[in-house]
């Protein structure tokens, strides 16, 4: 792996470009909200934001490939930038300020860099394989060292699942109930939002179903140089396969069997 420090700075200087569009229109009286062919909202807070950091590596990076939600892309070898403009649209449309731009570059598919950065809740996270994981308060606070907590029984743990739709919808429900009856308390916190709170240690376990690899890219290095584990639900490695379930570490394998054994199988 070679030295990332100069593609984490760069991550850096492309967050701060990110938030100051997304802050600038965020409860903006005159905010645009349109409507994907997924149904899903868009607004131009997301386009501006990305348009920016394309902008950026487009001078910085011509070489790298780029996904985004907005403008598109698809799974590239070698490098490529991963951004998720908002991540949280319903949110920054409603005027809630759990919102975040994420970016992250993946190295034939792998996230090695990824920053998390929400200015309406004043705070960013970011990592980079064998950095360690960082969060600070923006503008300019002083940047904390990240750990995962050391929670070692799912009867202790604190677990945030989202959006309990998405799992019904994928027939996970019961899965969902058994893992948030065996723990010590759950919350829907959603988003990004779950995952820098595992790697901050203030959750123990997050999971979502109903995921593009831009909505958890960046969160996986988070997680990881924090001390934590990250995989999908079925644990298998990496952000691409829809899903994602991030623990402390010593959870991780606990909540995959209690998952695994009350998912019913396939119809025959």
């Amino acid at each position: 792996m070679p030295d990332l420090a100069d593609d984490l700075a760069l991550a850096l200087r492309l967050a701060d470009a990110a938030d100051a569009q997304s802050i600038a229109r965020f409860r903006a009286a005159d905010l645009r909200i349109d409507t994907k062919p997924d149904r899903t909202p868009v607004t131009d807070g997301d386009t501006a934001v990305e348009r920016a950091i394309r902008e950026v590596l487009a001078d910085q990076r011509p070489d790298d490939a780029i996904l985004g939600e907005e403008y598109g892309g698809e799974r590239a070898p070698g490098r490529q930038w991963i951004v998720d403009p908002i991540d949280g649209t319903t949110n920054f449309l409603r005027g809630l300020p759990i919102w975040a731009t994420l970016i992250a570059l993946a190295v034939d598919g792998e996230p090695v860099v990824g920053v998390a950065s929400a200015p309406a809740l004043g705070r960013r996270w970011w990592a980079a394989i064998d950095h360690g994981a960082w969060a600070a308060a923006l503008p300019d606070g002083e940047p904390e060292r990240l750990a995962t907590s050391g929670v070692r029984s799912l009867d202790d743990a604190f677990v945030s699942y989202n959006a309990i739709q998405g799992w019904d919808a994928a027939g996970w429900l019961e899965p969902l109930l058994a893992l948030t009856r065996r723990s010590w308390r759950s919350r829907a916190l959603g988003d990004f939002w779950s995952y820098v709170l595992v790697a901050e240690g203030q959750l123990d376990v997050a999971g979502e179903h109903d995921l593009k690899v831009y909505d958890i890219a960046a969160l996986a290095p988070i997680v990881a140089e924090a001390g934590g584990r990250f995989s999908a639900l079925d644990g298998r490695p990496g952000p691409w396969h829809g899903t994602a379930l991030a623990t402390n570490g010593p959870l991780h394998d606990e909540v995959l069997e209690v998952l695994a054994s009350h998912l019913a199988p396939p119809a025959r």
